[in-house]
C-alpha cells in the first residue's frame, strides 16, 4: 500500500438499488480528497451495465480480481480501483426489483470489504445503501450493515450514531418495531448506553466535549410526571442520575420535539434518541442527502449513507451522489486526522 494514501473500500450494495450508481457518479466526479483512493468491491458486468444504460464513465485507474494484484495496484498509487467480482445474474436482474441473488451479492461485497480492511487492504468501509428484503430473501440472517459487520467482526456493541451538518445523534435502539423498542426503555440499559456514548465523544474531538449530552424523553412531554406514560420517570430519570453520579455531563430526558432542534444549535455535544424513527427524522428533516451514518465499536471505521436503494428511481440516472460523497468525505476526515472509531 502507499502510505501517502488512505484507502476506503466501498462495497457495491443492492445492484438493484442506487448503490453502484452513486459510486460511479462520485468517482466519474472525482468527488473526494487527492490523498483517498477507493476500493470499489462490485460485480463488473453490472457497472459496466449500469454505466451504458445511464451514460456515465466507467473510469477505473485499475481493475483486479485477486489481492495480490489490488496490492500491485495500490503500490502503483491507483486512486480509483475496482475489485471485480462475478456475483450477478444479468438474465435474471432488472433494476428495483428485490430478488436473492441481489441480496446475496450485497452481502458478498461487504463480506469481502472486511476481509480486505482485515488484511490490511484498506483502512475503513463506506457503505451504500442495501435492501433487507433482499437479504432476507438469500437467508441472510443479519438484517442491515450494522448487524452484518457486528457479525463478520465479532463485535457485541456496535454503536449508531448520525451527523447531519454536524448534529450528532446516538441511537438506543435501532431496528426494532416501535412496541419492542419501548420496552427497550430499562434503567439498565438506557445507562449502558448513556455510558457508551459519552465513552465515545468524549475520547474523539469530532465532539465539542465541553457540551453536555442529552437524551430525548420517549413520551410526549416527557409524560407529563405519568400522566401520558411513566418510562421517564421509572426508567430515564433513574439512569440520568445514575450517569451523573459516575461523572457523566448529562441533560434529560428532554422533550424530543425540541431536544433535536437544541442539539442542532449547539446546545448538546449529541442526543440520544431512543428509537429509530425518532432521530431518524430529525435528521432527515434536516438535510435528507446529507445524513450519514457512523458505525462505532468496529474494529474499523465505518461510515454509510442513510438513505435507502430508491428502487422507484433506481436505473434511470437521476439519483443524488451527495450523500455518498459525503459519507466518504467524512471518513476521510475521520481517518486523515488519526480518530479512532473502535
Amino acid at each position: 500500500m502507499n502510505d501517502n494514501i488512505v484507502y476506503l473500500t466501498v462495497p457495491m450494495g443492492d445492484p438493484a438499488g442506487i448503490g453502484p450508481e452513486i459510486v460511479l457518479k462520485v468517482i466519474a466526479q472525482n468527488d473526494f480528497l487527492p490523498n483517498v483512493a477507493l476500493v470499489f468491491v462490485a460485480d463488473r458486468q453490472l457497472l459496466e451495465l449500469t454505466a451504458s444504460r445511464l451514460s456515465l464513465p466507467f473510469s477505473f485507474d485499475a481493475i483486479v480480481g485477486d489481492d495480490p494484484s489490488l496490492r500491485e495496484a495500490m503500490q502503483r498509487g491507483a486512486r480509483t480501483i475496482l475489485y471485480a467480482l462475478g456475483l450477478v445474474n444479468l438474465q435474471q436482474f432488472s433494476f428495483g426489483q428485490i430478488s436473492a441473488n441481489s441480496g446475496k451479492a450485497a452481502y458478498d461485497c461487504v463480506a469481502k470489504c472486511v476481509q480486505l480492511v482485515t488484511d490490511g487492504l484498506g483502512q475503513g468501509i463506506v457503505t451504500p445503501p442495501l435492501h433487507k428484503e433482499a437479504l432476507k430473501k438469500a437467508q441472510v440472517p443479519q438484517i442491515g450493515y450494522t448487524e452484518i459487520l457486528s457479525y463478520l467482526t465479532g463485535t457485541e456493541n456496535a454503536v449508531t450514531m448520525f451527523d447531519t451538518l454536524g448534529m450528532k445523534i446516538f441511537f438506543h435502539t435501532r431496528h426494532l418495531s416501535l412496541i419492542e423498542a419501548c420496552k427497550a426503555v430499562k434503567t439498565e440499559s438506557i445507562l449502558h448506553t448513556i455510558l457508551t456514548c459519552n465513552e465515545i465523544s468524549t475520547r474523539s474531538s469530532a465532539f465539542n466535549r465541553n457540551l453536555s449530552l442529552a437524551i430525548a424523553g420517549l413520551n410526549p412531554h416527557c409524560g407529563e410526571h405519568g400522566l401520558f406514560g411513566n418510562e421517564e420517570q421509572e426508567a430515564l430519570v433513574p439512569a440520568v442520575l445514575k450517569a451523573r453520579e459516575l461523572g457523566v455531563s448529562i441533560e434529560g430526558p428532554i422533550g424530543a420535539d425540541s431536544v433535536f432542534y437544541q442539539t442542532r444549535m449547539g446546545k448538546y455535544r449529541a442526543v440520544i434518541s431512543l428509537y429509530h424513527d425518532q432521530g431518524h427524522i430529525a435528521a432527515k428533516t434536516l438535510d435528507f442527502n446529507q445524513t450519514i451514518s457512523v458505525t462505532w465499536g468496529l474494529p474499523f471505521l465505518r461510515t454509510s449513507v442513510d438513505h435507502g436503494t430508491a428502487f422507484d428511481i433506481a436505473g434511470k440516472g437521476i439519483a443524488n451522489s451527495q450523500g455518498m460523497a459525503r459519507a466518504i468525505l467524512v471518513a476521510s476526515e475521520y481517518l486523515i486526522s488519526k480518530e479512532c472509531i473502535q
